[in-house]
């Protein structure tokens, strides 16, 4: 029988997910597009989470296919997926307490957003990091929360502005998760 860890190995299930992965990111700038046309261009990196999270995976799964790895990429890959992945799917949860209601696209973000977080856990057997990754994704982290929330940069759910404060701490917490996920489950390369 096959196995979900024998799939993380076969090139063409690599590239089905690459692929999958780039139309994606794609879609998800381009869901962004009235908020990041309403945005300084300083804080555009850091607006479209989700995309980015699946653009650093997309990057990933291309340098599996070419031989070649990034601690980096991995280390961020892994800490964006989950905590962007599992935010979305709460804030769509939320949104659907808050109204009573949830439409086809609630629906869409909930599965979609839950599967960003599962390629996160199913791509472990290829990631490797050195400790300067994970200071790094920290920085990354942290630095992306406070541009979210301080300056007010977080994607809109508007029957949820009201708890704005409280989805700030839930992303606050969300970042050390992950990062303690990252330290304990991401292999350490010695070299």
């Amino acid at each position: 029988m096959y196995k979900v860890i024998d799939l993380m190995y076969n090139r063409w299930f690599l590239i089905l997910l690459l692929i999958s992965n780039v139309i994606g990111t794609l879609y998800g700038y381009w869901w962004y597009r009235g908020q990041l046309s309403d945005t300084e261009w300083y804080f555009i990196p850091f607006v479209p989470d989700s995309p980015t999270a699946t653009l650093f995976l997309s990057i990933v799964i291309l340098l599996i296919l070419m031989g070649k790895k990034s601690g980096l990429m991995d280390a961020l890959a892994f800490t964006t997926l989950i905590k962007y992945g599992v935010w979305a799917v709460v804030m769509n949860l939320l949104t659907f307490m808050e109204t009573g209601f949830i439409s086809w696209i609630g629906l869409m973000l909930i599965a979609s957003h839950g599967i960003m977080a599962v390629q996160a856990i199913l791509f472990l057997p290829h990631l490797e990091i050195k400790p300067i990754h994970l200071y790094i994704t920290a920085i990354w982290l942290f630095h992306n929360d406070i541009i979210d929330y301080v300056y007010g940069q977080y994607p809109v759910y508007g029957n949820l502005a009201q708890y704005e404060a409280h989805i700030g701490y839930f992303a606050f917490w969300l970042s050390v998760l992950v990062l303690i996920l990252l330290h304990q489950l991401v292999p350490r390369r010695s070299d």
